[in-house]
């Protein structure tokens, strides 16, 4: 149980504050995360990771020399936002380029990967690694698809060493993800964990049984097996990864054996003895085993064990000095101590010139923003409702408070004399700031593409809306990898810009072309309800699934039809751009 908060939504910020108030020898306390403490030298590879809270010493315990330059803490199980992501990183880069390193859920590659986006506009190098070392989530055919666990450690922890070591990003990253190729895990649970404020569990395992495979999250098992032994609970955990490994690999491994929260180490230690045996017995050579809590799950009864199988470019990598709260390794040379970097509280908003047509349209814009808003604060407990069938009920939340950021973030924006793509764009990036999670971003990630294809140059005509909607498509598929069928927002998103192109392409105005593609949007959203989610979390969910749409795709619907009645009633007062 965890019991020790004060209000349950502050639990992950309050937390954040006391790991850098006891660490402050090793990290500076930052807007959304920490930094490093020590001087790096300019032209080093900055590497920044991070994930939701509620995993420590994942991600905070890794910041320092040796290893991580930063670390993003999001919400307890949730992505941090875009904005802190980017933020941390401008923080933390020396002029020699950013890894991003964090664990392969949907919320962080979409955060993370928009970030990089924005960096990159700004003229940052940036290579984006997520860790997928979890057996249990995927087959070795869709490595891709597998989740990051307590596989991050050793990943991190050699691309760490080699940008401690000077290397090139391009070297950074190459062996990161040779670390990372070559890395997996597998873990089981007693019980579940439960969320600050929350009167139970996330999930429940039989006191008799022992779930195998679940997730750090509270994701479901594969399957449960009756309670064993700890001999036999070390050949359930070795084999499936033995039965990975690379070929070539010369026998050395590091192995982390990873306590998710409440097992105490007098359980892990037993269990080594068992793990340590079979391990040499299969022929392979230990090198620094770590045993103890590395990435947890709150107060989950249950461990993992990670396995990581070296070469002569790895190893030495694994070896090197680090020195971390919760990583210590060797004797590394004392380092200066780095100003702490001041941060303005104040937004201050500056946009390129904008012509005095699309400055008008901007207007528009913010009326639709102000009626999305309304109308998915109205909506939340239904989209909540829908969510929780098969997802976690935050939905409805998020799109209220993401959408009502949008519009403040849009008022302020036309205060300040931003053109309607501008201000869509930053209306965008507040969206994903404060709804946070997967939703957040992809809401974020289409509207600044749509807001960057409208430009602040003429006002939007019905081609130029068109080419934004496809735009905002192309940005949400890229990163977020989803497809129609998957059953996500992406299945009413298609049909929308679609429908969108076509109907102008044939010469329809703005509004009745809008008005058609709403309607593709609505009903291909209620379609959904015939589909099985094939992406994130709720992917082994499936079975609750059917026979009820996605809330995603529902909710893109929603604001489809918002905007077609705000394009309506702007008509009846003055033209619309055809």
């Amino acid at each position: 149980m965890t019991s020790i908060f004060d209000a349950p939504e502050r639990f992950a910020a309050s937390a954040l504050a006391g790991f850098c108030d006891v660490y402050s020898h090793l990290v500076h306390a930052t807007r959304g995360g920490a930094l490093r403490a020590t001087v790096t030298p300019e032209g080093k590879v900055a590497l920044v990771i991070g994930g939701g809270s509620g995993h420590y010493p994942a991600f905070l315990g890794y910041v320092g020399a040796g290893l991580a330059d930063a670390a993003v803490a999001g919400d307890v199980f949730a992505s941090p936002s875009t904005e802190s992501v980017a933020r941390l990183c401008r923080q933390a880069h020396r002029g020699g380029g950013i890894l991003l390193g964090f664990g392969n859920y949907a919320g962080d590659v979409l955060n993370f990967g928009a970030a990089a986006e924005r960096l990159r506009g700004e003229g940052i190098d940036v290579r984006v690694l997520a860790v997928t070392d979890d057996v249990a989530s995927a087959g070795a055919d869709e490595k891709p698809k597998r989740r990051g666990v307590a596989g991050d450690v050793p990943v991190f922890k050699i691309a760490g060493a080699a940008a401690e070591a000077g290397l090139s990003l391009d070297e950074v990253e190459r062996l990161a993800r040779l670390a990372n190729a070559r890395t997996v895990s597998l873990g089981i649970a007693y019980s579940g964990c439960t969320l600050p404020g929350a009167d139970g569990p996330l999930f429940s395992v039989d006191p008799s049984q022992v779930a195998i495979g679940l997730g750090i999250h509270g994701e479901p098992s594969i399957r449960d097996e009756p309670r064993m032994v700890a001999a036999e609970l070390a050949g359930l955990l070795v084999e499936p990864l033995l039965a990975e490994r690379p070929e070539g690999a010369n026998g050395r491994v590091a192995a982390i054996l990873n306590g998710l929260g409440s097992t105490k180490y007098e359980e892990l230690f037993v269990l080594w003895t068992h793990v340590a045996e079979r391990l040499r017995a299969s022929g392979l050579e230990l090198v620094a085993p770590e045993v103890g809590e590395f990435v947890t799950s709150l107060d989950m009864a249950g461990c993992s064990l990670t396995l990581t199988w070296l070469d002569a470019e790895l190893e030495p990598l694994w070896l090197a000095p680090a020195e971390t709260a919760a990583f210590r390794r060797g004797h590394g040379t004392p380092r200066e101590r780095a100003e702490k970097p001041i941060e303005s509280q104040a937004e201050t908003l500056r946009f390129t010139a904008a012509s005095e047509a699309s400055h008008r349209s901007a207007a528009r814009v913010q009326s639709a923003l102000e009626a999305i808003a309304k109308v998915l604060a109205k909506a939340e407990e239904e989209l909540g409702r829908i969510d929780a069938i098969a997802g976690d009920g935050d939905h409805g939340q998020g799109m209220r408070r993401g959408s009502a950021s949008a519009a403040e973030g849009g008022r302020k924006a036309l205060d300040a004399g931003a053109g309607a793509g501008s201000l869509l764009a930053h209306a965008g990036d507040r969206w994903a700031d404060t709804a946070g999670g997967t939703s957040g971003a992809i809401w974020g990630l289409f509207l600044r593409a749509f807001g960057t294809a409208l430009g602040d140059g003429e006002a939007p005509d019905a081609p130029r809306v068109a080419a934004g909607a496809k735009a905002g498509l192309e940005a949400v598929t890229t990163l977020g990898r989803a497809r129609p069928g998957d059953k996500t927002l992406v299945d009413a998103l298609v049909p929308f810009a679609e429908t969108l192109e076509r109907e102008v392409a044939a010469g329809r105005d703005l509004r009745s072309a809008w008005a058609a593609a709403a309607e593709a949007a609505t009903v291909a959203a209620q379609e959904t309800r015939d589909l099985t989610p094939r992406l994130g979390r709720a992917r082994p969910l499936a079975a609750k699934s059917l026979g009820h749409p996605d809330a995603g795709a529902v909710s893109l619907a929603l604001v489809a039809r918002t905007v077609s009645e705000v394009l309506a009633a702007a008509e009846t007062a003055e033209p619309l751009p055809a």
